[in-house]
Order: structure tokens, then C-alpha cells, then sequence
């Protein structure tokens, strides 16, 4: 049976590489009708950190990405020590001080990656460096073969040891991990040659880079998965764009449930070239789920923005809410956006941007307002016929277009000169603040 395993470190947020290389090892396990392992590298003891600990799980739930069995890497200290005791025992590793290193044999490593085909490693030209450090140059310039780090001076073991460990005691079938990743690959196929363990198959996923080919940064998409829900994206828009990052289901196909995808997912068709991230396509994405979505649910992702702005409190009007969504939900990309351009219907004192007055009330329409707030104040049903027939009544006194009205009583209600049908968001507003409003506009 396959087995996968997703292995973030906490000592930082789950963003948005982690997040797809989760997913793509959950898809494959669940193709495969597999387990998905969730490994948590803490071995790192000053940086590691609890909320981000708690960050990354909170994350995979609202992703959608269960996992079978959970791991912590602080809590196998011993298994790794046994490890490394058992190296020494047979003459493989040797100590220096505290610490325990890996005799390395320079030697010719070939893998099959299921994405990139055959890698070579060349052990005696590769450096090998688990300190990251400099290429260490023998005394004829070349370079030369450093040791393997398995238990730092600390007592802690280190990670390329630690993966190796975990991957072969937990029964891992499929290493599916980042490109970035391949360089270790040579340094832990040769602890599993040392330890005796059957190797694993490897798949590595190309990078994801913005759209000018450079690496990611906050302003691009490289941000935490936290990040994108505070901002409203909903949970299956992000994860659908996630897993068309480096992967195509086929025949232009763009829009796909998890469960969908899954029955198409194959690991081979993953493709070796990098992933462009963009953030339009994103929002492109977000906007056509918020449209689907269901009315209800969007409310109940909707409430916690309300309450954070402070425009509706404990006692709230669920069907006000609702229908503003309702109103909304075909021009809004993240719950953000719905914020933003409906907040006229929750505020009280209504601000109006100093251009927008400029352009459409800077000739006095105190006569035309009066005339229409005293038609709406006496108005039943106050319903979108009802009002459009008032408001067409009234300009038809008046003796001018209704163009000459319309965008004018849009800003006075709302403080924005663009957005949904006009009488639609006159009902939404409803008759005593639409009234209140249009009195209050002087000039």
C-alpha cells in the first residue's frame, strides 16, 4: 500500500510550496488509496515554536487535508540515537566529541525520480555538507568528501538522519517533496545504504516562481496559507489553484473539486518545468467559487470579517447579511473585496470620497433628493419594482433622464459610484437609511 508523508518544520507559517507539496502527497496517497502521514520536524528546539506548530495544522484542516497518522520528531529522540549507536557498533560511523558521524564512500548513486526520470549522483565530485559550509578541497584542489553529521554536539540528531529514520521505520513508499530537496537526496540514500533500508521511491516537484521567473515574495504569493484566508479567499479556490501549479487534470480543465481530482491525479504527469504563481488567476478562481458557493455558507465565512470590522456585533441581522451577499457575490474575488464595497450597509455615518462628490454632486440636486426621499419615505412595498417605478415617476416630473439621477443618488447612499443594480441596493439599504441619506447630502 502506498504511504506518503507531508513533514513541515514549525519553525515558520505554512506557505503557500509547503502547502502544495502537502496536497499533491495527499492526492497521491488518496489515488492510491493510501495513508498520508503528517511528520512534524521539530528537532529544531530554539526555533521550533508552538503557534506555528498549531498554525500548520490548523492550516491543513482548512485546506481539506486530513491526515492518517501524526509524528513528532522531538518525541523520537531515542530511536534516532539507536540508530546511530547500532552505525558505530558496526564500524560505519565513528565519534568526534559528543557528536556521530557517517563514514561517506565516494561511489556513483543513480535514483529514478517519477518526475525528472534518472538522477546521477557522483558521490567523490558531489560536496557533501550537512552545515551547509563551504566545498572541502583536499590537498590537490578537488574537492573532497565531507563526513555525514548524524547526532550534532547538542545530542540532537540531524536531519538528513532523522528523515531517513522516519521514512524507513513509518513505512514511507513515496518520497514526494520540492525540488529543493534533491541535493539531499545523495547524503540520505547513503545513511540508507549504511543502514540497510529498502529505499523509497522519489518524486520531486519543480519550484513555484512568480510570473517573471524570480522567487516568490509577499507581494507575488509567497505568503502563509493563514495569510490567504484572512484575506477571504475561500479554503477549495486556494486549493484548486494549488494543485494546478506544476499539474493539469487535462483537456483545459481549470475548475475541479479535491475529490475530482484525485481520480485523475498522477504523480508522472507532474510536470519538470517551474510553476508560475499568479495572484490574478487567484483571485480569477476565488471570484467563480464565491459565485457557486452557496449563500448560507458564504455568511458563515462572512461573520468573522463583520465582527472583526466591528459593523455588526453578537445580535446581528443574519437576513441582512444575507442578502448583501446575496447582492454581491458575483463582484466579489475574496470576502475582502465584499467588505469593502458593502460596508454601506452596515456603517452608520457614510463617507464620501472628496473626487467622487466632485463628480457626480457637484451641481446641487437638493430639489431632485428632497423630492425622491419624500417619495420612498411614503413608498410600500419598498421592494425593486416598487422603487424603480417611484424613481422613474420622479424624473419624468422633473422633466430630465434618469442618467441624471442615477449616479448621483448611487453616491449618496453609498458613497461609491459604481456598483449592483441601483433599485437592488436601495431595497438592500432599506427605506429609512435610503431616505436618511438622500436628506443628508448638502451642498
Amino acid at each position: 500500500m502506498a504511504k506518503v508523508r507531508f513533514a513541515p518544520s514549525p519553525t515558520g507559517y505554512l506557505h503557500v510550496g509547503g502547502a502544495r507539496t502537502a496536497l499533491f502527497n495527499w492526492m497521491y496517497a488518496r489515488a492510491a488509496q493510501g495513508s498520508f502521514v503528517l511528520r512534524i520536524e521539530d528537532t529544531d528546539r530554539q526555533r521550533s515554536k508552538k503557534e506555528f506548530e498549531e498554525e500548520i495544522l490548523d492550516s491543513m484542516k482548512w485546506l481539506g487535508l486530513p491526515w492518517d497518522e501524526i509524528y513528532y520528531q522531538s518525541q523520537r529522540f531515542d530511536l534516532y540515537r539507536e540508530h546511530a549507536q547500532r552505525l558505530l557498533d558496526e564500524g560505519k560511523a565513528y565519534k568526534e566529541g559528543e557528536a556521530i558521524l557517517l563514514k561517506m564512500l565516494p561511489q556513483e548513486i543513480k535514483i529514478y525520480d517519477l518526475i525528472r526520470g534518472e538522477i546521477v549522483f557522483d558521490t567523490a565530485n558531489f560536496v557533501v555538507c550537512s552545515d551547509g559550509g563551504e566545498p572541502v578541497l583536499d590537498k590537490d584542489g578537488k574537492t573532497s568528501l565531507k563526513d555525514e553529521v548524524l547526532i550534532k554536539d547538542d545530542g540532537s540528531p540531524a536531519y538528513n538522519f532523522c528523515c531517513v529514520v522516519d521514512d524507513a521505520l513509518m513505512d514511507i513508499t513515496h518520497v514526494i517533496r520540492g525540488e529543493d530537496h534533491i541535493s539531499n537526496t545523495p547524503r540520505q540514500l547513503m545513511i540508507y545504504q549504511a543502514l540497510g533500508f529498502k529505499l523509497p521511491k522519489f518524486a520531486h516537484l519543480p519550484l513555484i516562481m512568480d510570473e517573471g521567473g524570480g522567487r516568490l515574495s509577499k507581494r507575488t504569493g509567497a505568503v502563509a496559507v493563514s495569510d490567504y484566508r484572512k484575506q477571504g479567499f475561500l479554503p477549495e479556490a486556494l486549493v484548486n489553484y494549488l494543485m494546478l501549479l506544476g499539474w493539469s487534470p487535462g483537456g483545459n480543465q481549470e475548475m475541479m473539486s479535491l475529490s475530482s481530482a484525485v481520480e485523475k491525479f498522477s504523480i508522472k504527469k507532474v510536470n519538470k518545468a517551474a510553476a508560475a504563481f499568479s495572484m490574478d488567476k487567484l483571485k480569477w478562481l476565488s471570484n467563480q467559487y464565491i459565485k457557486q458557493a452557496d449563500t448560507e455558507r458564504l455568511v458563515d465565512f462572512m461573520i468573522p470579517f463583520l465582527k472583526e470590522k466591528k459593523y455588526i456585533g453578537e445580535d446581528f441581522d443574519r437576513q441582512k447579511i444575507k442578502n448583501s451577499v446575496n447582492l454581491f457575490k458575483g463582484r466579489m474575488d475574496t470576502f475582502l473585496d465584499f467588505i469593502e464595497r458593502a460596508d454601506f450597509v452596515f456603517i452608520d455615518e457614510l463617507q464620501i470620497d472628496g473626487d467622487v462628490f466632485q463628480k457626480h454632486l457637484s451641481r446641487n440636486k437638493e430639489k431632485e433628493f428632497r423630492l425622491l426621499s419624500d417619495r420612498f419615505a411614503q413608498t410600500e412595498p419598498f421592494d425593486v419594482a416598487t422603487t424603480e417605478k417611484v424613481f422613474r415617476k420622479v424624473v419624468a416630473e422633473l422633466g430630465i433622464k434618469a442618467s441624471d439621477l442615477v449616479h448621483p443618488v448611487r453616491v449618496a447612499i453609498t458613497g461609491r459610484d459604481v456598483g449592483p443594480g441601483l433599485f437592488e441596493t436601495i431595497v438592500l439599504l432599506g427605506k429609512e437609511k435610503t431616505v436618511e441619506r438622500l436628506a443628508k447630502v448638502s451642498w
